[in-house]
């Protein structure tokens, strides 16, 4: 590692702001230059239309607690991206309460995230659920009921219509949030545009990137004209999400041989009616159908963007052959090549679920849209709803040695030998958990330099939980979790 190391972040989303924010604070003589194609800071996967907005912390997603085949649920996934969530908030505590980064409105609010099931066998899931997360103090606030009449003080809007015999089950915890990650992308690389030494390329695209002794060659075009140049740099990152793959693909890195990308692309129901958008306060995740993918999981999501209150349900899957929103449908076929062109068959023949689910969704009507919403909200009117698309999504395809290829969810740091090159594949839970992922990226990429005294008392500044726990550690949990509400105001 040099003392004025060269630096390249591809992609002007949330890990690449959460990556210059945290290499200017332990190198602040780096130098970076972040390149975007668009002509806007986070405005594909990262933009508040275009995401959830859940701060996902695992408190009301159920595709995070799996029931297994001994009868048991397993939270470990929910325990690890929950711990993920707050050194997140950290950073952004840190950063909001140091001036650093200011934004026109709050980029994260205070909203319930809870859990909604119907049957008994969903009902005893939820109940053994509970159960096992609040044996955690990160978990402790949780609050489970079966009552009809808490669940419609709660949510009044989903109980109306409802009989009152019908099975169902209830978690709450009411320090969830709603977060716009865009508004936060956008701080945080406002943030960087002030440090000496960073330049932000907007309207630029990298074509090609060739590996040297010493780092990487890029080619770039200035899309607006047409001019292109060949820069070197020492170190470069890839978290141009959808379009993260084709660079890694031409990068020619042996560990990037044997992936391969599955878009599928997002819609949801937008509420028109004032007056049901006000009645409504909370994040109300359900339990995805069996067979259904993770991505399918429905929830009825109050929304601050742009400054209003905002009402969704979804999401409806579409199908695109876009690896980004802003994209090109020859993504998905110039993706396909010699090395993942097996792994990605295999993947299709072993999700063959997938693909039916996602022919349903496709020519499903607006009447079996709405059909489903009203399993959630039973007296809705159809003409208080309108569809609109969100982001694209690119699924990792990976090479597998015993099925030939796999479908992962989630995300994945790809590297070269010399760690010169790392590259951000997958999506989901990719935002919230940005700050974790990216420090995986400095471990990975400057191992000696993170174990060092002087990086550990660095990033101890920005999140005071580095290094230790928040799960075995509750005294810290609290007055992690107590100190990051009190700077974000989430109560």
């Amino acid at each position: 590692m040099k003392q004025h190391p060269n630096i390249a972040l591809i992609g002007a989303g949330i890990m690449s702001a959460t990556l210059g924010v945290l290499i200017k604070h332990l190198m602040p003589e780096a130098r970076i230059t972040i390149f975007e194609r668009l002509d806007k800071v986070g405005a594909e996967s990262s933009d508040a239309w275009n995401n959830a907005g859940t701060g996902h912390s695992a408190f009301c997603e159920l595709n995070y607690t799996p029931l297994r085949e001994n009868g048991k649920v397993d939270i470990t996934k929910a325990i690890k991206i929950s711990e993920a969530f707050e050194i997140s908030k950290q950073l952004w505590a840190y950063l909001l309460e140091s001036e650093s980064i200011t934004t026109d409105s709050p980029f994260i609010n205070d909203i319930d995230h809870m859990s909604f099931v119907w049957g008994q066998e969903n009902k005893d899931f939820l109940k053994a659920r509970y159960e096992a997360m609040t044996q955690y103090t990160i978990f402790k606030d949780m609050q489970h009921t079966d009552s009809f009449d808490q669940i419609a003080e709660w949510i009044p809007l989903m109980m109306e219509g409802r009989s009152k015999d019908e099975v169902i089950g209830v978690t709450r915890m009411e320090i969830g949030t709603d977060v716009n990650f865009g508004a936060i992308t956008r701080g945080m690389v406002a943030y960087l545009q002030g440090c000496s030494g960073v330049n932000l390329q907007l309207g630029h695209e990298v074509k090609d990137l060739t590996e040297i002794d010493n780092g990487w060659v890029i080619d770039v075009k200035d899309l607006t004209t047409g001019t292109e140049q060949t820069l070197a740099y020492e170190f470069v990152f890839i978290g141009a999400g959808g379009g993260s793959l084709p660079l890694l693909e031409k990068s020619d890195i042996p560990e990037g041989r044997g992936y391969g990308g599955f878009p599928v692309s997002g819609q949801f129901l937008k509420c028109n009616n004032p007056e049901v958008i006000a009645r409504h306060e909370a994040k109300v995740y359900g339990k995805a159908a069996k067979g259904s993918p993770p991505m399918s999981v429905p929830h009825l999501d109050t929304r601050m963007l742009d400054g209003e209150r905002s009402l969704l349900f979804g999401p409806y899957a579409g199908f695109s052959t876009k690896f980004l929103k802003n994209g090109s449908y020859l993504d998905l076929p110039l993706s396909v090549e010699a090395h993942n062109v097996w792994p990605m068959l295999a993947a299709g023949i072993h999700n063959i679920g997938l693909t039916k689910y996602l022919i349903k969704q496709v020519i499903q009507s607006p009447e079996e849209r709405f059909a489903f919403l009203n399993t959630f909200y039973p007296e809705a009117r159809f003409e208080d709803w309108e569809l609109i698309t969100a982001g694209q999504r690119v699924q990792i395809i990976k090479k597998d040695d015993g099925e030939g290829g796999v479908l992962k969810f989630g995300t994945e740091i790809v590297t070269n030998e010399k760690k010169s090159l790392a590259a951000l594949l997958g999506a989901s839970p990719g935002a919230s958990t940005s700050v974790s992922i990216m420090l995986d990226v400095l471990s990975t990429c400057f191992p000696d330099a993170i174990k060092s005294d002087i990086w550990k008392a660095k990033l101890r500044q920005i999140i005071p939980s580095y290094g230790r726990s928040l799960i075995t550690d509750s005294d810290l949990c609290m007055t992690v979790r107590d100190r990051t509400t009190q700077v974000l105001k989430l109560s």
